[in-house]
């Protein structure tokens, strides 16, 4: 991608996109494909915001049976195999296993229920049946799980994601059907003409340029800063966004390949013990935060909160916080309602404002697609018809190749060729092509490292890096896996000094 700030300024365009996450980025991807001249900021890095600080999962939401949100877990379910089927490198089919106590304030019965639901509003989208256990078919299956009380377990399906490079994905998509997207710039006042909004002041973080950009339509997709922003129309306008906290931890010991559903006994919460770069994602928290998205953080409650729960069922394992590898807080932007925060719905709506800005309410990663779809059939003359049963990324599509030959042919292992397809579907041969010639770049990042170094020169020419936390924690997630991975750092740095020219 190439970061085009004088394009910004040569308007107007026909969308200007304000917000570089999974929303944004699939709004700007779509209007890119229907033909208009779309425009797609970001204040940040793209997903730098709660689109890179999720479970990782595209579901339908298990719990939100409860509430009898029928809809949206149908809608949910039907958006996650969608995206299984067709970006089969960012996305993995996972079981899930839900132990059964006596002290679980879910009885049995409803959580077998609840899955025959679950199963059943998957309709033609479901992807593998539920199974109902017996205590000691449990824990055939986890010996490691805790035993006492234990009266049964239920075993699901949903699938695991990439969120970080689904989103940058789509923002690559809308570059290449022709939008001009950018990073690091933050829109610091709307242009004003008869009351409608007609543009955007905003500042060039690079380099410190005041920028004007024109725009017929401007769709807000800034999540957890909607609040902040629709005050730059009006001081006292009313919160639409509640934002909570959701806070996860990266554990140095992988329990399983299947993921665990854990009913939290401190606040009825849903906890997720999940397989993630070979060890273990745990979370979530769920609390209201009031302060400034931009500062938010991990606290010790929220970890001793998550290690206390996994404890409780992990007994036979001891956890302690030095193996902790990393951890992260995200917020969540949901509707403005009452209730505890996780009983607050994920449904999501699109409200006009004065000024004609669509903004962009609530809702959960998995629906990227219709929310996209449903703005822009506001802005668009006609309504178009989408295609029903399938999305593609940048790297979306079938790869069949013969993985001995392209080795070969590039000089590589095998094992490269077959992590760089995962990881980034029909486009591996682009980062195979940065290599070729450059023994080099063939190398491991570091000795043992799966990344070749590359990786790192495809994220600053291609994917629009700018610095070194863009490549660890957005496009290679390489920075949660250590607390201080020094000699990958200086790797990448020096690799960032020799192309430098690129950004």
């Amino acid at each position: 991608m190439i970061r085009d700030i004088q394009k910004l300024k040569e308007g107007p365009f026909d969308l200007l996109v304000i917000g570089g996450g999974i929303n944004g980025s699939a709004i700007a991807n779509l209007a890119a494909d229907a033909g208009l001249r779309t425009a797609l900021l970001e204040k940040g890095d793209f997903a730098s915001g709660t689109s890179s600080k999720s479970t990782k999962l595209l579901h339908g939401g298990l719990r939100y049976l409860e509430s009898f949100e029928f809809g949206l877990v149908h809608e949910s379910l039907k958006e996650r195999t969608i995206h299984f089927k067709s970006s089969p490198h960012l996305t993995k089919h996972l079981r899930f296993l839900i132990p059964i106590y006596k002290t679980d304030k879910r009885p049995f019965w409803m959580l077998k229920i609840g899955m025959f639901l679950y199963d059943f509003l998957s309709g033609k989208h479901l992807i593998q049946k539920h199974e109902i256990l017996t205590a000691e078919e449990v824990l055939l299956k986890e010996p490691s799980l805790a035993s006492k009380d234990l009266i049964g377990g239920v075993i699901y399906s949903d699938v695991q994601m990439n969120d970080a490079r689904f989103c940058l994905e789509n923002v690559l998509s809308a570059q290449e059907k022709g939008a001009c997207v950018a990073n690091y710039v933050e829109v610091k006042s709307i242009i004003k003409e008869n009351g409608k909004a007609v543009g955007v002041i905003a500042r060039d973080l690079k380099s410190g340029e005041s920028i004007e950009i024109r725009a017929s339509k401007i769709i807000c997709a800034v999540g957890s800063w909607t609040n902040e922003f629709m005050r730059k129309e009006i001081t006292k306008f009313p919160a639409k966004v509640r934002n909570t906290k959701g806070v996860h931890i990266v554990y140095k010991e992988k329990f399983s390949e299947r993921a665990f559903l854990i009913p939290s006994h401190r606040d009825n919460r849903i906890l997720f013990v999940i397989p993630w770069l070979n060890h273990s994602l745990i979370g979530t928290t769920d609390t209201d935060f009031t302060g400034s998205p931009d500062n938010v953080g991990v606290k010790e409650k929220d970890v001793e909160y998550l290690l206390e729960e996994a404890q409780r069922i992990f007994s036979k394992h001891d956890f302690c916080k030095e193996n902790i590898l990393s951890s992260f807080a995200g917020l969540r932007p949901l509707v403005s309602q009452e209730g505890s925060p996780s009983q607050v719905s994920r449904k999501y709506f699109i409200e006009r404002s004065y000024t004609g800005i669509l903004y962009v309410i609530g809702g959960k990663f998995t629906t990227f697609r219709k929310i996209a779809q449903e703005c822009l059939n506001l802005v668009l003359k006609e309504k178009k018809s989408w295609e029903e049963n399938v999305y593609t990324v940048y790297g979306s599509g079938k790869v069949s190749v013969n993985i001995p030959e392209i080795a070969k042919t590039f000089q590589v292992t095998e094992a490269v060729v077959k992590y760089l397809i995962d990881f980034y579907g029909i486009r591996y041969k682009d980062v195979l092509a940065i290599a070729a010639g450059d023994s080099y770049l063939k190398e491991p990042l570091i000795p043992g490292c799966q990344e070749i170094k590359a990786q790192v020169v495809y994220s600053i020419k291609v994917e629009m890096a700018q610095n070194l936390e863009d490549v660890l924690f957005r496009r290679l997630n390489l920075g949660y896996l250590e607390k201080n991975n020094k000699q990958c750092e200086a790797t990448i740095k020096k690799i960032f000094d020799q192309y430098s020219n690129h950004l």
